[in-house]
């Protein structure tokens, strides 16, 4: 299922009871979810707000395919193949290595409280494997979103403003007390996913976003990550 949408008035805005600092504070990646499906014309809504995001001089390039029902199970499953495989046809380069310092710290305290909720051990190769793994069941997601974009340049610009629109759509959830998990991984299988959904080979796969209703009381929700003071990250010039 495809929503081409992009003008008109969401019908239920009353549905919206979060103010803006609560939704950005509410917005969390969830690793699990419910299975029951999100209505069509909330999607559609959800997709309107994310439709507002800046984009370099308006371009707008993001390419939003929403796979649900039975496409999302015939997506999920030629993931699972192409990982048995070690199959990988990234778009773009990607490597956790190349993280150092505070950044690769974070990288590791997320990975160690992620699976210590899950109680898989450090040194369970195949436990870890296996939660790994539900990354291409969407975390039970009965909707992914995977976000396209034609590649101009280097690619940097177009990219961000994808990562723009990406946040908005997740604001978009959050402030209707819905969930989402943004997935780099989904982007390391681009090929296969557009051989699933009949993309062409000019749009390129950056990431997908796995999203519904949140199942708060599984144990990959029960913590959130946390920040960092603001000086680790932001410098004041006058």
């Amino acid at each position: 299922m495809v929503h081409n949408q992009t003008s008109g008035t969401p019908a239920s805005r009353a549905d919206i009871t979060l103010s803006f600092a609560e939704t950005v504070r509410a917005r969390r990646s969830f690793r699990a979810f419910k299975p029951e499906p999100v209505a069509d014309d909330l999607i559609r809504e959800l997709l309107l707000d994310a439709q507002q995001a800046p984009s370099n001089c308006n371009t707008q390039p993001w390419n939003m395919h929403v796979v649900s029902g039975p496409k999302r199970n015939e997506l999920s499953c030629a993931l699972h193949a192409a990982d048995d495989a070690r199959r990988l046809t990234p778009d773009f380069s990607w490597d956790e290595g190349g993280f150092h310092g505070r950044y690769d710290e974070r990288r590791r305290e997320q990975g160690a409280i992620y699976y210590r909720n899950l109680g898989v051990r450090r040194d369970d190769h195949e436990a870890r494997a296996r939660a790994a793994s539900v990354n291409f069941s969407f975390f039970g997601a009965p909707h992914v979103a995977l976000l396209f974009m034609p590649l101009v340049g280097d690619g940097v610009r177009v990219a961000g403003d994808l990562g723009m629109y990406g946040q908005t759509f997740l604001l978009a959830l959050a402030s209707r007390k819905l969930g989402g998990v943004p997935q780099t991984v989904l982007g390391l299988y681009a090929q296969t996913v557009r051989d699933v959904l009949g993309i062409c080979d000019d749009f390129k796969l950056l990431y997908g976003i796995s999203f519904g209703y949140p199942d708060e009381s599984a144990p990959a929700n029960r913590v959130r990550m946390g920040r960092d003071d603001l000086g680790q990250s932001v410098t004041f010039h006058t």
